[in-house]
């Protein structure tokens, strides 16, 4: 038998939803932190090394979801609603997944990812799935939300940063970009990347509503 699945026999059944969500947010963070470095890599062969990572820990996540699912059918005794666990693993899990799409698409495409705009796209996925697993880790102090509270709030305004990110430059890749094919490529590259940072809005909501019942 596996460590963990030792150790999991030891811990109360309610518990294991907050390991579980950890080791999925710390999972997040290693993305979004590996999709930083591959933007930022000049060597191709680096950068393909960078996006197998990215594949194995997007995998990984969805590993970890698939547990939270299991874990949520065989146990009655949750730490908080059964809806609102599932709502939080999709939205994490739905994270990965575009993060994991973005990467693929600048590889697949063959996009050289040394654009301004792509880069800061890049550290503001950094900083939300940063932000994302410092509040996850707090889920365990229910009582003390203010914490969760303010990292919140920092989610939501690099949301918006996002945002405006976005249309800036879609609007400085219509102006400067002439090869209609290029121009599609990494307009599909920009709107993956914005999808992401738009999930970090689902990831803060439900745990908005966690605090509102719990807290």
């Amino acid at each position: 038998m596996a460590f963990n699945s030792i150790m999991n026999l030891f811990l109360p059944k309610d518990r294991i939803f907050y390991s579980l969500f950890e080791k999925s947010a710390a999972n997040l963070n290693k993305i979004g932190s590996l999709l930083h470095s591959f933007v930022y890599e000049g060597d191709v062969e680096k950068r393909k090394n960078l996006f197998l990572e990215i594949t194995g820990l997007e995998k990984q996540n969805d590993e970890l979801t698939h547990e939270i699912f299991q874990e949520l059918s065989k146990n009655f005794i949750t730490p908080f609603d059964r809806e609102d666990i599932h709502s939080l693993a999709k939205a994490m899990d739905e994270v990965a997944d575009y993060i994991y799409a973005s990467a693929k698409k600048m590889q697949v495409y063959n996009v050289n990812p040394s654009e301004h705009g792509i880069q800061k796209m890049a550290e503001v996925i950094k900083q939300g799935t940063e932000e994302i697993e410092k509040t996850v880790a707090q889920l365990r102090e229910l009582k003390k939300p203010e914490r969760i509270l303010t990292a919140l709030e920092r989610i939501k305004s690099l949301e918006n940063h996002a945002d405006d990110l976005f249309d800036l430059s879609i609007k400085h890749l219509f102006e400067t970009e002439n090869d209609f094919k290029e121009l599609i490529r990494r307009r599909e590259i920009y709107i993956v990347m914005e999808m992401a940072t738009d999930k970090f809005i689902d990831v803060s909501h439900v745990l908005e509503a966690i605090i509102v019942k719990y807290a």
